[in-house]
C-alpha cells in the first residue's frame, strides 16, 4: 500500500481533500482512490483559545489540516519614519545576526578555558602579598597560596600555568647563577605542583632578569652592553634545571639571538626531548610592562631593554625573528604584548603553521581593572572582548592575568 505524495486543497473554506491511493495487490486487483474530507478544526481550536491534544494534532495532520501561516506584518517605526520603497539588495548581512541562535551558529571565533595560561607570581614567604599596581593579583606563597590559586583555576577549567619568581636580593648576582639552582624557588615549586596536580601543564620563564642584580635579561658587560652568547650559555643551564624539575614548556623571554637552537640542543642532550619550547618570538620593548616589573621587583638598575627587545615601531622584523625561531626548533611562537600588537599576531599566524601564543600583559590588565573600578567601562565585557580580539587575531593560547576570572564567566561561575 502506498500513499499519494500530494495533497489537494478544496476550494471550500473549511475543508480539505486528501487523496489516498492504494497500489493494486492480489487482495485489491484494481487501484482505487479514497477521498478524506475534514473541516478546519485547527482554526476553530485556535480561535477558541483551546490547546489541542497531541492526538488531535496528529489527526489534523493526517487529514491535511495544517495551521494557517501567521500574517506577514511588521511593527511600525516611530512617528516620522519615512515611507520608502525597500532597497533592492541581493545581500543583507544583517539576516545572519537577527537572533541569538543565528549569531551563535555563525560565530567565527570562540573562547574556552583551554585557551588560557594563567601567570602566577611566587615568592619564598608564607603569606600572599598583594601587588599594588595589579588589583586582584598577588605574590603567592609557594607552599600554600599558590596551591589554593591552582585549585580555583582548575575548578573553572584552567589547567596551564606559567611561573614568575620574586627572588630575594641576597640571591641575585651579575651572572644570575641562582637561575639554575636545582633547589631554587622555581624548581621546588614545579616539583610541588606536579606532585599535587600531575596533569597540569607548567610553563616556565627562561631569562636572567629575576636573578640578575642588574635587572637585565642577560649578563651586563662593564660598558653596559648585554652579552648575547654568554647569556645563552646561562639560559641553557636554567632550562635544563627547569626540565629536570618537571616543566612541560620552557619559555625563553630574553630575546637573545640563537637561544632557541641552543636550548633545544641542551634539552635534547639531557634527554628532555619531550619538553617544548615556547619562544618569546616578538617581544617588544613596551611601556605596558610596568606593573609586572613592580610585581617581581625586576626593573633594570640602569638603561633600558631596547638593544635586545624589539622596537614597537617595527612590523616586518617580527618575520625575521619567527623564521629564526622556527628553524631553530621552537614549538610555539609568542607575541608580547597582546592587544596593542594584534597585527603582529595575525602576521605570525599567516606565516607559520606553529601554534601562536599571545601575552596580555600587566599594563593591559591594570588599565582594564582601573577603568572598571572608576566605572568608566564595564570591566567584565571589556575583559572578554579584549581576549576575544586576541583570539580573533590568531592566538591559539593567551597568557592572561584574567584567565581564571574569564574562565569562570565562560563556565557560568563567578570567581572570587
Amino acid at each position: 500500500m502506498a500513499l499519494a505524495s500530494s495533497i489537494f486543497f478544496s476550494p471550500a473554506a473549511n475543508a480539505v481533500t486528501v487523496p489516498i491511493r492504494f497500489t493494486a495487490t492480489a487482495a485489491t486487483p484494481t487501484p482505487r482512490l479514497v477521498l478524506v474530507r475534514a473541516n478546519n478544526a485547527s482554526a476553530s481550536a485556535s480561535a477558541s483559545g483551546r490547546t489541542r491534544t497531541l492526538e488531535e494534532c496528529e489527526a489534523a495532520a493526517v487529514a491535511g489540516n495544517f495551521p494557517a501561516p501567521p500574517p506577514h506584518s511588521k511593527p511600525p517605526g516611530p512617528k516620522g519614519t519615512p515611507l520608502i520603497k525597500p532597497l533592492d539588495l541581493t545581500r543583507r548581512p544583517r539576516r545572519n545576526r537577527k537572533s541569538p541562535t543565528l549569531r551563535s551558529a555563525f560565530q567565527e571565533t570562540t573562547l574556552s578555558p583551554a585557551n588560557f595560561v594563567l601567570p602566577l607570581f611566587i615568592h619564598e614567604g608564607e603569606e600572599d602579598a598583594p601587588i599594588g599596581a595589579m588589583p586582584g593579583c598577588f605574590r603567592l606563597g609557594w607552599r600554600h597560596g599558590l596551591i589554593d590559586e591552582v585549585y580555583k583555576a582548575r575548578d573553572v577549567g584552567v589547567n596551564s600555568f606559567v611561573l614568575f619568581p620574586k627572588i630575594p636580593d641576597a640571591l641575585k648576582s651579575p651572572t644570575g647563577d641562582e637561575a639554575y639552582n636545582d633547589n631554587g624557588l622555581v624548581p621546588r615549586t614545579i616539583r610541588l605542583l606536579k606532585d599535587k596536580f600531575p596533569d597540569i601543564v607548567i610553563y616556565t620563564d627562561v631569562a636572567l632578569d629575576p636573578y640578575s642584580s642588574d635587572g637585565h635579561d642577560g649578563i651586563v658587560r662593564e660598558d653596559g652592553v648585554i652579552m648575547n652568547d654568554e647569556t645563552v650559555h646561562q639560559l641553557c643551564k636554567q632550562a635544563v634545571s627547569q626540565a629536570r624539575a618537571g616543566a612541560d614548556v620552557v619559555s625563553p623571554s630574553d630575546m637573545m639571538d640563537g637561544r632557541v637552537g641552543a636550548l633545544r640542543a641542551a634539552l635534547d642532550a639531557e634527554g628532555f626531548h619531550d619538553v617544548s619550547i615556547m619562544s618569546y618570538t616578538a617581544k617588544y620593548a613596551s611601556a605596558f610592562y610596568g606593573p609586572f616589573r613592580e610585581a617581581l621587583d625586576s626593573n633594570p638598575r640602569f638603561g633600558d631593554k631596547k638593544t635586545y627587545q624589539m622596537n614597537p615601531a617595527n612590523y616586518r622584523e617580527a618575520l625575521i625573528e619567527a623564521e629564526a625561531d622556527e628553524a631553530e626548533g621552537a614549538d610555539i611562537l609568542l607575541v608580547k604584548p597582546g592587544l596593542p600588537y594584534t597585527d603582529v599576531i595575525r602576521l605570525l599566524r599567516d606565516n607559520s603553521a606553529l601554534p601562536i601564543a599571545a601575552y596580555q600583559v600587566s599594563g593591559e590588565y591594570s588599565m582594564i581593572k582601573a577603568a572598571g573600578v572608576l566605572k568608566m567601562i564595564d570591566e567584565e565585557r571589556v575583559m572578554m572582548e579584549s581576549l576575544m580580539c586576541i583570539r580573533r587575531a590568531g592566538a591559539d593560547i593567551i597568557l592572561s592575568y584574567f584567565a581564571r576570572q574569564a574562565a569562570g564567566i565562560l563556565c557560568g561561575v563567578k570567581s572570587n
